[in-house]
């Protein structure tokens, strides 16, 4: 795979930021398997890299290409919530706090509602 000479790096650096990007291919194919290789079902497989992106304070692109891009997030916001909670007292809570605008910016959280405090 070659890089596309008449489309610009800021062409390149756009469609990485956004998810739209053949290098996001190649990161598709370090994904595959590893839900298998790792041994846990799907939801513990899926709370423990919600974990890693939290605690590394991912992008709602990162949100979007480990979580899934469909937009719909296929943990339950109960276990989502419990994840964050577990571990909020090691990442802190502006990790936490960051981690809920990434997941509705990624779309899988709708907006809170301004009556919710």
């Amino acid at each position: 795979m070659g890089i596309d000479r008449t489309v610009t790096a800021e062409d390149h650096l756009q469609a990485l930021a956004t998810g739209r990007a053949a290098v996001l291919e190649t990161l598709a194919q370090m994904q595959l398997s590893t839900l298998d290789r790792s041994g846990l079902d799907e939801h513990t497989y899926l709370m423990v890299r919600l974990a890693a992106l939290v605690a590394t304070d991912a992008g709602p692109v990162s949100y979007r290409v480990h979580l899934g891009d469909s937009g719909a997030l296929v943990l339950p916001a109960a276990k989502v919530l419990a994840t964050l909670l577990a571990i909020a007292p090691v990442v802190g809570s502006a990790r936490v706090l960051s981690a809920a605008s990434q997941l509705t910016t990624a779309g899988f959280l709708a907006a809170a509602p301004s009556s919710v405090r």
